[in-house]
């Protein structure tokens, strides 16, 4: 019987953060879940598509677009079931009891927030995300997703759009069928860290907020780099 996981990972520049995501991984890897593993390059120029290849993983080099690298790696996938993780977030010790006991559910799964640092002000922000997934079936990306491929391509699966890619899909899912994993999906706080906690917070509501206007992800993108 074939392992049921093709795991996908986008990556632009992560050479500081992938080895320890890939390393998580290892987990599944042990426990006969995982199938394959497929990185998905923006353009790297470190050490990013090196590491991925010396872990066997199967690299994708396509333009630097998350929505589109994401499409893109989820189109070359092989196995029943599709698990996403973003390059900066490490899948907690025990996962892969979770993920198995979801292997037979019709529904979408997404792992609990939380952050690698920031005290007070990161168990807030990740607090409001986890809080914001369950009542509105919005998970952001650096929440993962675990999907049936079937189900992922019956929705249309990802947009090749640069930005808002994670919102897109949940609401083409419809919060009917993504429920919350019983494990924890540990991501970066650097960008907080560099940028401010209330500062990043609040652009990331506003940006979501505007998403919702009607404003175009290429006009999101553009504003949320500067």
């Amino acid at each position: 019987m074939r392992a049921p996981l093709s795991v996908v990972i986008p990556t632009l520049n992560a050479e500081a953060v992938l080895g320890p995501c890939l390393g998580a991984l290892y987990e599944g890897v042990q426990a006969g879940l995982i199938r394959e593993l497929i990185v998905v390059d923006g353009g790297s120029d470190d050490r990013t598509t090196e590491i991925a290849r010396e872990v066997g993983a199967d690299v994708i080099e396509t333009a630097a677009s998350r929505g589109g690298q994401l499409r893109a790696g989820c189109a070359a996938a092989r196995a029943d079931w599709l698990l996403v993780v973003h390059a900066d977030t490490v899948l907690q010790e025990g996962w892969t009891e979770v993920v198995a006991a979801h292997l037979g559910q019709e529904t979408a799964g997404y792992f609990r927030l939380r952050f690698d640092a920031g005290g007070v002000a990161g168990t807030w922000v990740a607090g409001w995300a986890n809080l914001r997934a369950r009542l509105f079936g919005l998970p952001y990306g650096d929440q993962g997703l675990l999907v049936r491929r079937d189900l992922y391509e019956a929705v249309g699966g990802y947009a090749d759009i640069p930005l808002m890619e994670d919102v897109a899909l949940a609401q083409a899912l419809g919060r009917s069928r993504l429920v919350a994993l019983d494990a924890v999906a540990m991501t970066s706080a650097e960008k907080y860290h560099r940028q401010g906690w209330l500062r990043r917070g609040a652009r990331n509501l506003w940006t979501l907020a505007r998403y919702f206007m009607g404003t175009g992800p290429e006009r999101l993108a553009k504003a949320y780099r500067r």
